[in-house]
């Protein structure tokens, strides 16, 4: 969590950025990404440069003595944080403007910069030379705060912190994914080393940047002490699409602040026949768009053959069994109406979950889970592909509290079902002489067939009723003449003082 001075400084960039005109917070963020991504060129460099040093080995900086930018031929020293931070407002403006983007955008072949191909379309925003000042200002303080603080993930830190502040959601119906829910469905999923990870509706690569910190901190050895792994999980492990390109370029940041040296982050529609992948990934997890319909035309056919339907959420989860590998799983977010909706589309897509694959586990949570962007009631999916059923039985359990309060304030609370919900997922061999009418139960397989694939929570929660003991009409009526003669007695008695 940022706290403290680290947080004011932050802000304070913020209200910068705000009091100058550009107010999107969508736009706040991607310029500050441009600008961290810049002053880190110039950190990288450094380091290369003292490393081959003490090492002996040639090295080539990537601000060469001459840098070609359209007609003119720069000093590359010129573009450097570290050589313009020092400039007068104005020199420093018209150098980042109309040298320092151009040459971050054209760097698509330097290997060294991993997250160049997000720049290619990068516009410079900022509106004066005097608010650039203040910002890189600003910025260098950031930075000196966040090498004080010597915390491995400072800054992946920082960049969540950004990104709690997009607090609108899009047309698409997507809104950012709390983060404390993403790391419980990444939790239970529990990553191996070996995983290919997809989210097909990847926004800001939340559940991306959950995985990755989770095997770093639970799977360190294996991955980062065995050559083959370490190059997996930085070049092959992670795999997002979307189709908001300020996302990417903001999402593909993310991975990279949080040390994933090249995630796969693509701009893709990923419903339709753009999106070629097919039993390809062992593990997906997702918060994909509920809002709106879309064009039959645009839609794979293939997706089509299993639900025809112009619900999205539908749609994803047809998706979400064809993108996987035999024997790969899934932790999804779906809207309530997927669980119980009547239509021959939802009843479609219910059947081939629990028919043709294994459907897991259904996790109902409160509606306030979303709040402030939405109050849609909600639950978590969780399934294996295997193609062939091997649903039994499922697991259901009915969230009541997530560890905030579920209104527009969300204020931390001590009520969290959360660590419960994975202590008795991973020993769920424990869970079968558990009761309806308890938090978590098993339902037999057969049961949900009867009751057309219906999976809400409350088609099989039985609800305990205590009788309540109330007194006689008699009783009650007594009680009611001698309240009545009170109050005529006071009433009375406030006459006579009012009287005097």
């Amino acid at each position: 969590m940022i706290t403290g001075e680290l947080k004011n400084k932050i802000d304070g960039l913020w209200e910068i950025f705000w009091t100058g005109g550009l107010t999107n917070p969508l736009d706040v963020i991607e310029q500050m990404t441009y600008l961290m991504f810049i002053r880190d060129l110039d950190d990288v460099d450094k380091l290369h440069t003292k490393e081959s040093a003490m090492l002996g080995l040639p090295y080539e900086s990537i601000f060469a003595e001459e840098v070609q930018i359209g007609e003119r031929s720069i000093a590359g020293n010129q573009l450097k944080w570290s050589v313009f931070h020092d400039f007068p407002a104005q020199k420093m403006y018209t150098t980042v403007q109309e040298w320092v983007f151009p040459f971050i955008k054209n760097l698509h072949g330097n290997k060294e910069s991993a997250y160049a191909k997000y720049m290619g379309d990068a516009i410079f925003k900022i509106p004066t030379p005097l608010m650039l000042d203040k910002i890189v200002t600003a910025m260098d303080e950031i930075y000196d705060q966040m090498a004080r603080l010597k915390k491995a993930d400072t800054r992946g830190d920082v960049y969540e912190y950004l990104l709690s502040k997009l607090s609108t959601a899009g047309v698409n119906g997507q809104f950012r994914t709390p983060r404390h829910i993403i790391k419980m469905m990444v939790e239970l999923m529990d990553p191996k080393p070996d995983e290919i990870i997809c989210d097909p509706a990847c926004g800001t690569s939340g559940f991306l940047v959950a995985a990755s910190e989770y095997m770093k901190e639970n799977k360190k050895e294996e991955i980062f002490f065995d050559r083959k792994n370490k190059d997996h999980y930085m070049n092959h492990m992670f795999h997002g699409f979307d189709m908001d390109r300020t996302m990417l370029r903001i999402g593909a940041m993310n991975m990279m602040t949080h040390g994933v040296e090249n995630p796969y982050i693509e701009y893709r529609d990923s419903l339709s026949d753009q999106n070629t992948d097919r039993d390809m990934y062992s593990l997906i997890l997702a918060n994909p768009p509920f809002k709106g319909s879309l064009d039959y035309d645009i839609v794979s056919q293939d997706l089509l053959k299993v639900a025809k339907t112009k619900k999205t959420e539908l749609l994803f989860l047809v998706l979400f069994l064809k993108m996987l590998k035999t024997g790969g799983r899934c932790a999804c977010i779906v809207p309530d109406g997927v669980l119980f909706g009547s239509s021959k589309a939802h009843r479609a897509i219910r059947r081939e979950l629990v028919e043709e694959n294994r459907l897991e586990a259904v996790i109902s949570m409160p509606s306030g889970v979303f709040k402030p962007y939405a109050g849609v009631s909600t639950a978590i999916l969780i399934f294996t592909k295997t193609g062939h059923g091997g649903t039994d039985k499922v697991w259901f359990y009915d969230m009541k509290a997530d560890g905030f309060s579920l209104d527009d304030k969300r204020n931390p609370i001590n009520e969290n079902d959360i660590p419960d919900i994975i202590e008795r997922f991973r020993n769920r061999d424990q869970e079968t002489e558990r009761k309806r009418t308890e938090q978590s139960f098993f339902v037999e397989k057969q049961e949900i067939v009867d009751n057309e694939y219906d999976l809400s929570i409350n088609k099989y929660k039985e609800v305990e009723y205590i009788p309540v003991e109330y007194p006689s009409t008699q009783e009650i009526m007594a009680n009611l003449n001698e309240l009545e003669r009170e109050i005529t007695k006071n009433l009375a008695e406030l006459d006579e003082m009012l009287g005097d």
